[in-house]
């Protein structure tokens, strides 16, 4: 196994008609190693990914579907390049009709959930999500999501839950409190309940800010939850089911 060195450069892998066989079969100075993936790295054309390197003679390689191609090259600055093996995942935005979406909303601060709520709404009818599978529960506050979030993940009836509230800055420490909470719940119930829980919950100074936030200046963010949640839908049923 093989280490990344320092002054390397790129040789791109797609100019070469067999690489393996051009540079094994070399006597040339360059030594060439395939990358195998840790995790879900993503790698660019200027840094090298968190990735084991291996020869390309390496029985390793066989057991991988997604690895680059790095080429040593005494004297030059290190760079990656991806093969045409390394596979790309990514959810569609394109439509969304099939699927079935949960929004829990926070009646507290309903004057900014509410807009956020429709921004939401309005986003799904665009994306030809039907009416009836979509389904808005509504809790006091921004501190009951995230367990009735994970109960309806847990259904296993949606494709994507969708969380809205607002939390406004105060004189207290209560703020700090709600809105690190809320943050929790929402990841927890995405995690316990294996569906995107999309954290649409606003948190900010005063009210002007949110308001901006809920379909003013800064835009709506609640429609920009429900494109999430297209996209998670999209990338879960696609290339990510159990």
């Amino acid at each position: 196994m093989a280490s990344f060195a320092a002054n390397s450069s790129l040789i791109p892998a797609n100019s070469l008609r067999n690489p393996a066989k051009s540079f094994v079969n070399s006597s040339s100075p360059f030594r060439c190693y395939c990358v195998c993936f840790n995790n879900n790295d993503k790698p660019t054309n200027l840094t090298p990914p968190t990735a084991t390197a291996y020869p390309l003679s390496s029985s390793v390689l066989q057991n991988h579907k997604g690895f680059g191609l790095w080429v040593e090259k005494p004297g030059k600055k290190e760079s990656f390049s991806q093969t045409s093996a390394v596979r790309q995942l990514t959810g569609s935005l394109l439509s969304a009709e099939g699927h079935r979406f949960a929004i829990v909303v926070a009646r507290f601060n309903e004057i900014v959930t509410r807009p956020l709520l429709e921004g939401a709404l309005d986003t799904f009818k665009r994306y030809s999500v039907k009416e009836e599978d979509i389904d808005v529960v509504w809790v006091p506050g921004s501190f009951e999501i995230g367990l009735v979030a994970e109960k309806l993940g847990k259904s296993r009836k949606y494709q994507a839950v969708v969380c809205i509230g607002a939390v406004v800055r105060g004189d207290t420490t209560h703020y700090d409190a709600v809105a690190n909470s809320a943050a929790s719940g929402v990841l927890s119930a995405g995690l316990n309940s294996g569906v995107p829980c999309i954290f649409g919950v606003l948190t900010c100074d005063d009210m002007d800010q949110a308001l901006n936030r809920a379909g003013g200046k800064s835009g709506n963010k609640g429609a920009e939850a429900a494109l999430t949640a297209i996209e998670m839908a999209s990338l879960f049923e696609h290339h990510l089911k159990l």
